[in-house]
């Protein structure tokens, strides 16, 4: 029978056994150490030792580097080939330059808030250094949960970014660029205006297919995209493949309802092959983002836009269905968004004529 608050036993086999807490596991449950001796004053001197380590534990001599890599193994197996790329060059360009050398115990809030400074500084944007920051917490946590509470609570502060308003395309440029596209249209200039009117991304029209498109139901089905990915094997001799894979999330794999405008352009371009890339008209050869961002910027460049990337297309698409007074959630779900929340927050910028239609509401009031 245990003496009152020791923890001490005797055994059957007349040894005695004393039980302290060493610390705990990654789900907060506590570890238990056991020690044995044939008396119980050897047992109790034996148990004071061990408790006495317990409370001051040994310092971690593998640095916050080792900790990186030993992460970046355990993700490989649980993320999409482009985020375990992302979170390598993240590691490998980012943390391990400029925390790799520390020891996990010696990082501190500070330190972490001296990195991101140093990231700014260097000419990263903010949302870059978040993304950066996003890993360093989920390596911290990988830290704490191998060494346990002796690693310190540390804070990891965000740079705040300004919001920056969003360019979208006057329904004067758009109706002048959409003329422009109409011009001696090809199947590039077609994917662009197809963006233009679903709100698509990128890698989604580099990968679509006309398969993909249903023009007895009037629908296009959002399934794949296009990226260019970075090859992590050093022996290879390329350093970069295209890919093309699921889509950015389970949200985004989504059937975007046609107008009938939009169907009678896709009965022009439709080509023999059914097989064939929207954006090529073959169903081997495909145009890759970077090539379609190029072509876009060329096109808009002949039309005297300026500032016009291809995710302004998706902005724009966007801002017309809320002034023709779309309802948020199924503008959501075709732009592949997991809530209004991100379209009401992202994706949609009044214009001051709709701000100002909304405003003479209030004459049905009397105000």
């Amino acid at each position: 029978m245990a003496r009152r608050g020791e923890n001490i036993y005797k055994r059957k086999d007349n040894r005695w056994e004393g039980r302290y807490m060493k610390g705990s596991d990654c789900q907060g449950k506590t570890k238990f150490g056991y020690v044995y001796a044939k008396t119980y004053r050897e047992v109790k001197e034996k148990l004071s030792a061990c408790k006495q380590a317990a409370a001051k534990p040994e310092r971690c001599k593998k640095d916050f580097g080792a900790f990186c890599d030993e992460w970046l193994l355990l993700s490989r197996s649980r993320v999409k080939d482009s985020t375990y790329v992302k979170y390598y060059s993240t590691v490998n360009h980012h943390l391990k330059p400029g925390l790799g050398g520390f020891l996990p115990q010696d990082l501190n809030t500070v330190a972490i808030e001296n990195f991101s400074h140093d990231l700014l500084t260097g000419g990263l944007s903010v949302k870059t250094v978040q993304d950066i920051l996003t890993v360093l917490r989920a390596v911290l946590k990988y830290c704490r949960c191998q060494i346990g509470p002796s690693f310190p609570d540390i804070e990891v502060i965000y740079p705040k970014e300004r919001k920056k308003e969003m360019r979208v395309l006057t329904l004067e440029e758009q109706t002048k660029f959409m003329q422009y596209l109409l011009c001696n249209m090809d199947e590039v200039k077609f994917g662009i205006l197809l963006a233009l009117l679903t709100g698509m991304r990128i890698g989604e029209i580099c990968a679509l297919k006309w398969t993909d498109l249903s023009l007895e139901n009037q629908t296009v089905h959002v399934g794949s995209t296009m990226q260019r990915l970075q090859i992590l094997d050093a022996h290879s001799d390329t350093k970069t493949k295209i890919v093309v894979g699921d889509t950015k999330s389970q949200t985004s794999n989504r059937v975007i309802p046609l107008t009938d405008y939009a169907v009678s352009l896709c009965r022009k371009m439709k080509p023999a092959n059914n097989t064939a890339f929207v954006l090529t008209g073959d169903p081997i050869r495909f145009l890759e983002p970077r090539t379609l961002q190029y072509r876009l910027g060329k096109y808009t460049a002949d039309c005297g836009l300026k500032d016009v990337h291809f995710h302004v297309l998706r902005h724009t698409f966007a801002t017309r269905c809320v002034e023709v007074g779309f309802e948020i959630k199924s503008l959501s779900e075709i732009l592949g968004h997991s809530s209004a929340k991100v379209t009401l927050d992202r994706y949609v910028h009044s214009s001051l004529e709709l701000k100002r239609a909304n405003m003479e509401k209030l004459a049905a009031v009397g105000l």
